[in-house]
């Protein structure tokens, strides 16, 4: 099972730029029908998938590896060209037009190969400000697209083009409240999608990513049930942060599977920082980005096939729904407060939101004044599919942070070391029959997750399945005023930054000094400050952008406890 990308082109007279990728890369396969040409880069013969003619389908990428079964597909029926995506994301699709041309691709970087001069999208750059991912159908690049999850694009001509929906995720009328019933369900669904998902293993090991939670537990759990060879990842923050190491150890141990401690320390971020960022092709800002790259380095040493506990939050309600849920309750007594639920909701992503005009010089301000972020989440919030609070969160964090942020991440860091992705939560058949369960089966009173820990509650150590969630504790902001003090220097040097006019360069130090706003503390600093560094290193290492000169003063020269005496003795003493 080998991990491609490919680009192509519905229309005539691009064979030329084609032929110049192919130059540069040492793997290629092309396929040819009529006007529309695929190239594959990775691979020197066509996927299985690809010879798909029953299906009209003349090209695509499964994450997971499964022949016959592609995440996002090429299709050519009847003189129209079709492009396609799984309803959950796994895999991104690319398109842009150019004179009569459509380009398409799985990787945004190839697509940058045939544009003359591209410019950066203020509008991506925007949404990617508010929620650490650029929202389809934008990307951080004018005039390139993406093609949304769950939809097929469908060009009868050059100029125009239809969306068809493939799925929806909405509420069923009827509700499963008994929960013998719902857990003896469950149950059967998550053995059948075991089993779909191991259908291609034979005796090879596969890895699972875990770190101690639920999700990643469970998944590793049934995979041993099923009778497969695991082998367990899990990170080491070292000094830094909470570890949850621990609780790995504890499921290894008692699923009796080895477990690899992965090495997630500062000089480790540090090295590999720029590989994630080029790896990930967009722009994305969370900090677990580099430490999966990392889980995924280690794992690519052993087997072919990773699997993670992505997606259980999503499915399961977790527990980010609880704040959301008491501001929905307390809208629909408060009807007069001032900030909405969508506001609310954009609040949870903890970005940008709100500190516009702080943020962007002026120039780049006004041109995103016209812009509302809101809009971004009217669809994935849309009452008419789900009517009940707990199932349009649930909708939505299925549209927003799953299919556009968590799982295109995780298939992208998987595809740079050669492993085939799988996500046991990413099965259809589950995910639409948990729109038929109760709210009360998901959450009571503060235990999240209910039904799902009661269906597994036999597979694992009690104290696994009943324990507090509390997410993985990158330690961002211990990073950033330690280990990494002066690489922020760098990074967000604000002589670079001015030569790009789009922040204020002095941004990193607003934010480290509280000044850019009081609800940037604590662990915020650190999630702030490496979106930005992410987006920084994205468009030098990505897009191409020339850096500027750098600039020596700024706070980041001095050491870190040599900058916070002196800002202490600046409080003291106060220049007026």
């Amino acid at each position: 099972m080998s991990v491609y990308h490919f680009i192509g082109y519905w229309g005539d007279g691009c064979e030329d730029i084609l032929q110049k990728i192919i130059t540069q890369s040492r793997k290629v396969a092309k396929v040819e029908s009529g006007s529309c040409n695929v190239l594959y880069v990775g691979c020197e013969c066509l996927p299985i998938l690809a010879k798909n003619t029953s299906t009209n389908i003349i090209g695509g990428i499964s994450a997971g590896g499964f022949s016959g079964d592609p995440d996002v597909w090429i299709k050519l029926r009847e003189n129209k060209l079709i492009l396609g995506r799984e309803i959950f994301g796994k895999v991104p699709l690319f398109w842009m037009k150019v004179d009569q041309v459509i380009w398409f691709s799985s990787q945004l970087q190839l697509l940058l190969q045939v544009m003359e001069k591209p410019e950066v999208s203020i509008s991506g750059l925007y949404g990617y400000s508010c929620f650490s991912y650029v929202p389809t159908p934008l990307t951080a690049v004018n005039q390139i697209f993406s093609v949304p999850a769950g939809v097929e694009m469908i060009w009868d001509n050059i100029n125009n083009y239809k969306l068809h929906y493939l799925d929806q995720w909405y509420e069923s009328q009827e509700q499963v409240k008994d929960e013998k019933v719902a857990v003896s369900q469950l149950q059967t669904l998550l053995k059948d999608a075991v089993e779909k998902q191991i259908s291609d293993i034979n005796n090879e090991p596969v890895g699972v990513f875990l770190s101690g939670g639920l999700d990643s537990s469970i998944v590793a759990a049934l995979l041993v049930k099923a009778g497969v060879k695991v082998r367990a990842y899990s990170l080491d923050f070292g000094k830094f942060g909470i570890s949850e190491f621990s609780y790995a150890e504890k499921v290894a141990n008692f699923l009796n599977i080895p477990l690899v401690k992965v090495d997630a320390s500062p000089d480790k971020i540090k090295k590999y920082l720029v590989p994630t960022v080029q790896a990930l092709d967009l722009p994305f800002g969370d900090g677990v980005t580099v430490p999966l790259y990392l889980l995924n380095k280690a794992a690519s040493q052993e087997t072919n096939i990773i699997f993670n506990g992505e997606g259980g939050d999503q499915l399961f309600a977790g527990w980010t729904n609880k704040p959301l849920i008491a501001a929905g309750i307390y809208q629909s007594q408060n009807p007069q407060k001032q900030e909405g639920f969508m506001q609310q909701y954009l609040r949870t992503f903890h970005r940008l939101w709100g500190y516009e005009n702080r943020v962007y010089l002026p120039q780049i301000y006004a041109q995103i004044q016209g812009l509302n972020a809101e809009e971004w989440l009217v669809n994935a919030l849309d009452i008419s599919f789900a009517s009940s609070l707990l199932h349009r969160l649930r909708r939505a964090n299925l549209m927003l942070k799953g299919s556009q942020n968590i799982h295109p991440r995780a298939s992208a860091l998987g595809f740079v070391h050669g492993l085939n992705v799988r996500s046991l939560f990413c099965d259809l058949n589950l995910a639409k029959w948990t729109f038929q369960l109760s709210g009360e089966l998901y959450l009571q009173g503060a235990c999240e997750k209910y039904i799902l820990k009661r269906a597994v509650q036999d597979l694992l150590p009690s104290d696994i399945v009943w324990r507090q969630k509390r997410g993985m504790g990158v330690p961002l902001t211990s990073w950033c005023f330690h280990d990494l003090w002066h690489n922020i220097g760098n990074w967000l040097n604000p002589g670079i930054i001015a030569a790009e006019n789009i922040f204020y360069p002095d941004i990193a130090t607003q934010i480290i000094t509280g000044q850019l706003g009081g609800n940037i503390q604590g662990r915020r600093i650190g999630e702030i400050l490496w979106l930005l560094i992410m987006w920084e290193l994205w468009y030098n290492h990505v897009f191409g952008r020339k850096v500027g000169k750098i600039s020596f003063n700024h706070s980041f020269v001095l050491p870190s406890w040599l900058w916070k005496q002196y800002k202490k003795i600046q409080q003291q003493f106060p220049v007026y």
